[in-house]
């Protein structure tokens, strides 16, 4: 039922109550019974313990669950340790992330009154929000909040402040008037109140039409509700390389198990204890080749982004959500507070005869005005005409009362102009007129009666324009000129009010009506840009991110604030995006609409879902309850630190002074993180790649074992562990953000990468394999088998530390940029001469070695690092002519 296109007495009618009387107790009661109570309604919930179990449905954790069951089989139960603890560590924190979600609808349950003054059997009384019903007449004054959407059968001067529902901070004047329309959003619907919002000034009556999760919140608590939180870009990559990284570790490990056993069945050796050292060799290789520490990789990577971004005034709410930022490619924000200040100031004032500018930071009174004179008496009916006040809280100066009203109070104050006249009556504001008239007493005994309003209704009330100090007739032309310039401010975003005056001399009768008056001029004021958004704006371009701003805003406010900005774009209401299905939206999207105005909360959802559809990771900003629905549903949701608690619920993200500027820094944090979770997985699984190269080859050779499953271990928990958590703390780049965004559906490592990561490993391996060859691997003797194998277990240790520098080389580090990377490849250097210098050796069977041999595997890391260079240089080449290396069609 739309009930703002219904006169009074038939809303009256279709909700079956008396404006007299209210509703009786018993019918209140009935319709209690049939309608639900007034409130946001109850999630049936799901168990913690179900939310737990959750965290470990990811294929990469079903391989380490396997690898645990698989050292526990090999007896290195340190390791199964180790392993549980860090997917146990993964799961307390997502369970928690998921537990948080849902504080999103308590917040909105908080949003209702917790009182309601109500007409109940012809008495006013006050109940309990949650008890009202449609057909209640609730009772609206000053400082109140609205308890129920309802229909207003009475105004006297009500104005309601519906930001946190429509973004916008200008209270709307309403009316009980029937409005002929098809098709309002919310915010153009002024015989409405809505749930949630607050009264600021004047009083009336309004009767209840909707309650509970039928109400505009409550449809914006269902929409967030509803809402299944999806996997991140980043989850999405991990989940498909661990399923892909399973397939190759079995296949892998069951060919080395087999090509043992063949080997040993042809030499006619093969036993029950060579079949069980066999089964212990691949299920050594299997968590060999498992990336271990790649959960706490990842876990560490994000929650030193989390320190960082937290130093760059932006707080995170789900750790997952950190490395989106940097993937995303749109960027959809809400206008008021997020691009502009949220604070109204007057920028220019204007008579026929001169226009200056007004100068100075929101509602501060200090500030200059460059340019033509202008009257004091235009400043003086701006301040007489406001109900606002000014007053500096902890340094900043805010308004009290309408924000409209005072910019104008602060305008005069840096027109150096006080106004001690006391008010006599006043004829106020209302939607027909749009204009009010103040009549007061001047300090000299003189009355003067002042008006503010819409500029052409103000000029129908004039007669004479005020020039050079007097009056002088009001030509058509002068007129013609007033409206031309109100037009050239309202294209500029500006919104525009008209002044005038009327003065009564001494003795005589007053009358006090608004015609033979005296036009002053305009003061047209703004919610100004943020100082620093146009700079970010650019960033974002260049960054390869496209910014939408979809905004509650009239169109014309919000392609001038655009064109200020750099978001180009033709404007797209949200009166047509009602006509349009989501093909066509989809079409108007691709065609350049980056500006969306008099928009729902419904339709930025709606936004946001035909992006995500389209391949897009999508980032939404927003401050309001009309935001939490696109909030919870995009890619990552970013909230505002003054918005709602809705917002900030629903959300990934909190920019804790609200500036753009902060926006760009988290997509360059989360670039960054990126590119270090990146590094962390190619230094895991080269080195990996290249321990199970060496087995593999060995087997396929038919020589002995090169590395033992306790030295695998050993390489897996000391070399590789260490320097990939030290990448989370790796500098970035100086061009990330000149780079496009990663591809939603690109692989955790593209093409390049994997042929770079084949490169290394096979070329590590292939030189261990000939390390063994050459230093008694092929011998019958076990002592020369097991120099050899102490051999390659120290070539390892070094060809993967020249690893961890010849990978991040690639992402343009400096060589001594990260002292923790230098001294977690030392310590596992040292920790390696410990192990083989000490008893130690005994327990790992190894032999230590001399200088010469120490010499000897230095050289041969010496040639690794040359092809690592070699590789460089070559791909340095390939990149600069502008070659597309493919992905191996096999991963």
């Amino acid at each position: 039922m739309k009930y703002f296109q219904l006169d009074t007495q038939k809303v009256l009618n279709v909700l079956d109550t008396d404006p007299a009387t209210g509703l009786n107790s018993e019918e209140a009661r009935l319709r209690l019974k049939r309608f639900g109570y007034n409130d946001m309604g109850r999630e049936s919930g799901i168990s913690p313990w179900s939310i737990f179990l959750n965290q470990f449905r990811d294929t990469i954790v079903h391989i380490l669950l396997g690898a645990v069951v698989f050292a526990i089989i090999a007896g290195e139960y340190t390791d199964s340790i180790i392993i549980l603890s860090i997917l146990v560590m993964n799961g307390v924190i997502g369970f928690f992330q998921e537990f948080s979600a849902q504080k999103s609808i308590e917040s909105l349950k908080n949003m209702a009154a917790p009182v309601a003054r109500v007409l109940r059997d012809g008495e006013i009384v006050e109940i309990a929000a949650r008890l009202l019903v449609p057909g209640d007449i609730i009772v609206l004054k000053a400082g109140e909040r609205v308890p129920a959407d309802a229909r207003v059968i009475e105004s006297v001067h009500l104005k309601v402040a519906e930001d946190m529902l429509t973004g916008e901070s200008i209270p709307v004047v309403k009316h009980s008037q029937a409005i002929d329309q098809a098709v309002l959003q919310p915010g153009d619907q002024l015989n409405m109140v809505f749930c949630g919002t607050n009264v600021v000034s004047g009083h009336g009556r309004a009767v209840v039409t909707a309650t509970g999760t039928h109400s505009e919140i409550g449809r914006i608590a269902t929409m967030v509700r509803e809402h299944a939180a999806g996997m991140t870009p980043l989850q999405k990559r991990l989940h498909n390389f661990g399923k892909k990284l399973g397939v190759v570790i079995a296949v892998i490990c069951i060919t080395v198990f087999l090509l043992f056993v063949i080997r040993d069945w042809i030499s006619g050796v093969l036993s029950i204890h060579s079949l069980t050292e066999f089964l212990f060799i691949a299920i050594s290789l299997a968590v060999a080749a498992v990336p271990t520490a790649l959960p706490a990789v990842v876990t560490i990577a994000l929650s030193v982004g989390v320190k960082r971004l937290l130093v760059r005034k932006a707080l995170v709410r789900r750790l997952s959500s950190v490395e989106t930022l940097g993937s995303c490619d749109v960027i959809c924000t809400d206008k008021t507070g997020t691009l502009t200040e949220n604070r109204m100031s007057v920028r220019f004032a204007w008579t026929p005869e001169a226009e200056a500018m007004i100068e100075g930071d929101g509602y501060s009174p200090e500030g200059s005005i460059r340019g033509g004179n202008i009257p004091p008496l235009l400043f003086e009916a701006g301040l007489v005409c406001s109900h606002a006040t000014i007053r500096q809280e902890n340094g900043e100066w805010t308004a009290v009362g309408d924000p409209t009203e005072a910019a104008l109070v602060a305008s005069a104050a840096r027109a150096g102009v006080e106004s001690h006249a006391k008010a006599l009556d006043e004829i106020p504001f209302d939607s027909s007129r749009k204009r009010m008239s103040v009549l007061v007493a001047g300090e000299d005994g003189a009355t003067l009666m002042f008006t503010k309003g819409a500029p052409d209704m103000v000029l129908q009330c004039c007669t004479d324009v005020f020039l050079n100090g007097e009056a002088v007739p009001l030509t058509d032309e002068l007129r013609n000129a007033v409206l031309e310039q109100n037009e050239r401010y309202a294209e500029d975003a500006l919104r525009v009010l008209g002044f005038a005056f009327k003065s009564f001399e001494k003795g005589k009768e007053i009358e006090f009506e608004e015609q033979g008056m005296v036009f002053l001029g305009l003061q047209a004021m703004m919610d100004p840009p943020r100082q620093d958004v146009v700079e970010s704006v650019r960033k974002t371009r260049e960054a390869g991110i496209r910014v939408l701003m979809i905004t509650g805003d009239y169109p014309a406010t919000a392609e001038a604030v655009g064109r200020m900005i750099g978001i180009d774009g033709k404007v797209v209401t949200g009166y047509e995006l009602e006509k349009m299905d989501d093909s066509r939206l989809n079409a108007r999207l691709a065609e350049g609409a980056n500006i969306f105005a008099r928009v729902a909360p419904v339709h930025k959802r709606r936004i946001v879902d035909i992006l995500m559809n389209d391949g897009h990771t999508v980032a939404m900003i927003g401050d309001g309850v009309n935001d939490a629905p696109a909030l919870s549903r995009a890619s990552i949701g970013v909230a505002l630190g003054s918005g709602t608690d809705v917002a900030k619920d629903a959300a990934d993200f909190i920019l804790l002074d609200d500036s753009f500027t902060n926006m760009v820094n988290a997509i360059e944090e989360g670039r960054g993180i990126y590119d270090n979770i990146q590094k962390s997985v190619m230094l895991l699984l080269s080195g990996n790649l290249g321990e199970v190269l060496i087995i593999f080859l060995a087997a396929l050779a038919g020589l002995h074992l090169p590395l033992t499953a306790t030295m695998l271990l050993w390489i897996n928990m000391i070399t590789d562990g260490a320097p990939a958590l030290a990448y989370a703390v790796d500098p970035y780049a100086a061009d990330i953000m000149k780079r496009r965004p990663v591809v939603r559906n690109q692989n955790i490592l593209p093409g390049p990468k994997i042929i770079q990561l084949s490169v290394l490993g096979v070329s590590g391996a292939i030189t261990a394999l000939l390390i063994f060859y050459f230093s008694g691997g092929a011998s019958h003797s076990a002592e020369e088998v097991k120099f050899a194998q102490t051999m390659v277990f120290n070539y390892v240790i070094m060809y993967e530390s020249v690893l961890v520098f010849a990978i991040r080389r690639e992402y343009g580090a400096r060589l001594f940029s990260n002292w923790w990377l230098w001294a977690s490849v030392l310590i596992s250097l040292a920790f390696q001469g410990v192990l083989m210098y000490t008893p130690l050796s005994t327990l790992f069977r190894i032999t230590p070695l001399a200088l010469s041999d120490l010499g000897l595997l230095a050289a041969y890391t010496a040639c690794f690092g040359m092809v690592c260079a070699a590789y460089s240089v070559t791909a340095a080449i390939v990149e600069k002519r502008g070659i597309t290396v493919q992905r191996p069609w096999c991963l």
